[in-house]
């Protein structure tokens, strides 16, 4: 199995509405005797709840409330049986087959069989949801109730970690074709949706589900997550009490949090940096030369960006796989050090002496000083930078593609989903489609292979891209997460939101 790695999600979200509920300080205990109430905040709530327009990063608790998955990320970074209970690939990898509980019933008392997860994977794979991708090119097969049968038209070394995220939710089959899908779920989880308390993008409640199949993971009666508008309004939630726990927009007003004797709970889950897309140089030919690319990459003083935009909360980097990657190599961090003198005169060898322009998305969401010091520490070297503002058009126009490079906070995915999603010629963020022959063998050899030549290959990928400067990343940012004293919980070294059974009462 290839290792598999950090994930979180696209950092640019839409934060909405502020709620005024007041948390319930009530701890309950572990596992089924558990009670009280658990209030969280969220910075952005779910545009559905059909499991076929599913998403995960920040969504992922209004989720996992009510629906199960085939397996379970674990805050330790492995993967664990969930609703299936054992899995193996055949010898080239290109057939998983799993056994399912015989013992989950939905909440509408139907039960879980293999053909009622075939369907949920089918309607998945052919929506419209952002991750439909994750299942392309699979099918499915239930020789019988407790056995499924995924065959894929080529090795997918990202399949399981996909299964303990949206791709994997299961929903009752009923409820499928209900017309109030998307405001009324049906799943096995943990707890039901209590619509009639749930007030459509602000807050909803959930209440215990008393015929759980895994009660130990039940520790509350009652889960509350509120939408909260945005860092000001979170630090008020904070110091109102109207929160036992809150993902933190960014990482302002850390010290507040803990002045008011929280608990930071933090990983690292998304670089924040410069992408470099053109790289064939059809929209702008200087970053067709990699001598360009490398000189945007001396430019920055990645230790004071990291300061100024992100309070030091965070770890410098040159490369775009995370730490806990096989691909990582730490020397690679300090490829690019701050270096000027040495970024002009890769310039003037390229024939870019007297400087050139470069047209990139700015975004208020990153945050006005951002593109202020990118401007300047580019300036410095004899770059100009021409930002637009497309608005809420950001991610669209990026990806049509209208830039040549942009400034980004990416997810870190694991190995493989990180490839896809940002490396390879199919890839969503290489709108170029740029292709590599050198990434592309690399590529194929990593589909391929077993784990040691999977992990070796990645390796020798990073190397590849960062001595080729397909990017300029600045910093794995600190991603944080505040709970009270009466909550505890594990992050996820994989995901930008804790998993729901991880959040406990405090004994």
């Amino acid at each position: 199995m290839f290792r598999w790695k950090v994930t979180a999600a696209v950092a640019i979200t839409a934060a909405l509405a502020l709620t005024g509920c007041s948390a319930d300080s009530n701890s309950g205990g572990d596992g089924g005797s558990g009670g009280g109430t658990l209030t969280i905040g969220a910075i952005t709530p779910p545009t559905t709840f059909d499991p076929a327009g599913s998403e995960w990063g920040n969504r992922s608790a209004f989720y996992q409330a009510v629906y199960d998955t085939l397996l379970l990320a674990t805050p330790e970074g492995t993967i664990e049986p969930f609703l299936a209970t054992e899995w193996s690939y055949n010898e080239d990898n290109t057939v998983l087959t799993l056994t399912l509980r015989d013992d989950v019933t939905f909440t509408d008392d139907s039960k879980l069989t293999a053909s009622v997860v075939k369907l949920n994977l089918e309607r998945f794979r052919d929506g419209t949801g952002p991750d439909a991708g994750y299942l392309a090119g699979t099918s499915f097969e239930a020789p019988d109730d407790t056995t499924l049968v995924i065959t894929l038209d080529a090795p997918n070394p990202a399949l399981l970690n996909y299964l303990t995220r949206d791709a994997g939710i299961v929903g009752s089959e009923a409820s499928l074709t209900s017309p109030d899908l998307a405001t009324n779920p049906v799943g096995s989880g943990p707890y039901i949706l209590d619509t009639a308390a749930t007030v459509t993008g602000t807050s909803y409640t959930y209440t215990k589900n008393p015929d759980y199949w895994n009660p130990d993971l039940q520790h509350y009666d009652t889960l509350t997550i509120n939408v909260l508008q945005d860092a000001t309004a979170g630090l008020n939630a904070v110091k109102a009490g109207e929160v036992n726990g809150l993902k933190l927009a960014n990482n302002d007003n850390l010290a507040e949090v803990e002045g008011a004797g929280w608990t930071i709970n933090a990983n690292e889950l998304d670089f924040q940096g410069l992408l470099l897309l053109d790289r064939a140089g059809t929209m702008n030919p200087a970053l067709a030369d990699v001598r360009v690319r490398q000189a945007l990459n001396y430019a920055f003083d990645r230790e004071a960006l990291l300061t100024a935009l992100q309070g030091g909360n965070g770890t410098v980097t040159g490369q775009v796989f995370p730490a806990s990657s096989a691909a990582y190599d730490p020397a690679l961090d300090d490829r690019y050090g701050y270096d000027p003198e040495k970024a002009k005169e890769l310039l003037a060898e390229a024939g870019y002496a007297d400087g050139l322009t470069i047209s990139m998305p700015s975004s208020t969401v990153l945050g006005a000083t951002t593109y202020t010091l990118i401007a300047q520490q580019l300036a410095d070297i004899g770059v100009t930078v021409e930002n637009t503002d497309p608005g809420n058009n950001f991610i669209a126009d990026l990806l049509a593609p209208k830039f040549p490079a942009a400034f980004m906070a990416l997810e870190q995915n694991p190995d493989w989903q990180l490839i896809q999603f940002m490396i390879s010629p199919t890839a969503i963020f290489n709108p170029f489609k740029y292709e590599d022959p050198t990434v592309d063998a690399l590529i194929a050899e990593i589909q391929n292979g077993d784990e040691a030549t999977q992990e070796a290959k990645a390796k020798e990928l990073n190397e590849y891209i960062v001595e080729q400067a397909w990017f300029a990343p600045f910093y794995r940012v600190q991603g944080s997460f505040a709970t009270d004293a009466n909550t505890t919980v594990e992050v996820l070294p994989t995901n930008a939101f804790p998993a729901i059974y991880d959040f406990k009462p405090k004994s």
